[in-house]
């Protein structure tokens, strides 16, 4: 059984509940090679993480 709503919701009031569903751009850092990089994740260029060789890279 599902829940009955007592009194109607507004178009309004419904689209500022969802206002907030908006997409961010993600935040990029600059890895030791010069890459740009998704923060706390192994750099795709050279392969490091945390200053340290973690996978061969090209």
């Amino acid at each position: 059984m599902s829940i009955c709503p007592k009194n109607k919701s507004s178009k309004a009031r419904r689209d500022k509940r969802r206002a907030n569903w908006k997409m961010e751009v993600p935040g990029l850092v600059r890895c030791q090679c010069g890459a740009l990089m998704m923060p706390h994740r192994v750099c795709k260029a050279c392969g490091s993480y945390n200053k340290k060789k973690i996978i061969k890279a090209d």
